[in-house]
């Protein structure tokens, strides 16, 4: 275990003095009494993935090990392309001497695939789903009772048309209880920078390379942490999400949910990345007024109307239904505008004499 406790700064890196260590036969004899034959070949893995990453090359090794010894315990592929589970690499802030310094370490992430097999293996699940919630699919929602309908648009093509506004996750155990969890697109990019300062702070990491996985996941992760039973696996998974494991003394006990970790992505700023927040919200702030100052003086003068509005005007006059409501549109047009004047006109009439009889009831039904 001495190998695993020492200070992280000193610890090695690089793909070659991995893969002796992983190679070492105390640590390998770790990972076949896990995965009994299939521990030799998650070891491959582990050095493939490290070899495909710069800067997991250069990541504290005690912390990719730990981070695949994790993986290896709940049975999850490492390979990101799968899906299941990632190794990835943080910069980890350290008080060294008095002096803040930075370093690379491993972090352990669940992924979407991976939350799912985990319930699934349960065997309290009988269905569990998570999708994205595109414009005009969410018809109801009832904060107080959770009840939520939705109806989702059958057509690919023009579903990917539309914009996305959140995200749901769904499970139903084998006992017939079910569930729903949502969350707005708003609410998961305010998640994302609470939980991130990579993401927060630089606009980078997973959240901002794949951003829809990671939304998917933190639903399914926050459906089934709040509502759902969470076996042992499950337990540890949602511990142990996005964080550096700290040792290894987890194997001792298959059944401990008592994991040593750090979260290095969520750590409280230092002084210099408070002060540098601050800089970044300050300038964020003056480019938000500079730009409200242009707008401001392109728009047309005080009772003048832009083409883009005058255009947006006649749309609005044209769906108006009621002579109470082309009152009120009636006073947002300016005095001078004859052309506005004409179309408000010809509106009043089509509203005070509506077509009638047979002919039009029929026009009506056909369309």
């Amino acid at each position: 275990m001495a190998e695993i406790n020492q200070q992280r700064s000193t610890a090695p890196t690089g793909v070659k003095s991995l893969s002796t260590f992983l190679n070492s036969d105390s640590i390998k004899n770790k990972f076949t009494e896990i995965l009994g034959q299939k521990g030799v070949g998650f070891i491959s893995s582990v050095l493939t993935v490290v070899n495909s990453n710069n800067l997991l090359k250069n990541a504290d090794q005690n912390s990719i090990y730990t981070a695949a010894l994790i993986a290896a315990s709940l049975d999850l592929p490492i390979n990101p392309n799968l899906g299941f589970a990632y190794i990835v690499p943080y910069n980890e802030s350290y008080l060294e001497n008095g002096a803040w310094k930075k370093r690379q370490v491993a972090q352990f992430q669940m992924g979407y695939k991976g939350f799912v097999q985990l319930a699934q293996r349960s065997g309290q699940y009988s269905l569990i789903n998570s999708t994205d919630v595109r414009e005009g699919e969410l018809k109801h929602f009832n904060r107080l009772t959770g009840e939520m309908v939705f109806e989702f648009i059958q057509n690919p093509a023009e579903r990917l048309s539309k914009e996305i506004i959140g995200y749901v996750s769904y499970f139903q155990l084998t006992n017939g209880f079910e569930h729903s969890f949502y969350m707005t697109s708003d609410e998961m990019l305010a998640h994302a920078k609470e939980y991130s300062q990579t993401f927060k702070k630089d606009g980078k990491g997973l959240w901002k390379d794949k951003f829809p996985m990671m939304a998917l996941k933190t639903v399914t992760k926050l459906n089934l942490s709040k509502n759902g039973p969470l076996s042992i696996e499950l337990q540890r998974a949602v511990l142990v999400d996005q964080a550096v494991i700290k040792s290894d003394s987890f194997l001792d006990d298959p059944e401990t949910i008592c994991i040593e970790t750090e979260y290095a992505d969520n750590q409280e700023q230092t002084k210099e990345e408070k002060v540098d927040d601050k800089k970044l919200a300050m300038k964020e702030k003056k480019e938000a007024a500079a730009k409200k100052e242009d707008t401001k003086n392109q728009e047309p003068p005080s009772g003048e109307t832009s083409p883009e509005n005058e255009q947006d005007m006649y749309v609005r006059i044209s769906a108006c239904k009621t002579l109470p409501e082309l009152s009120l549109l009636a006073k947002e047009i300016p005095s001078d505008d004859f052309d506005l004047a004409i179309a408000l006109d010809n509106k009043k009439r089509e509203l005070s004499n509506p077509p009638s009889g047979d002919l039009f009831n029929a026009k009506e039904k056909m369309v």
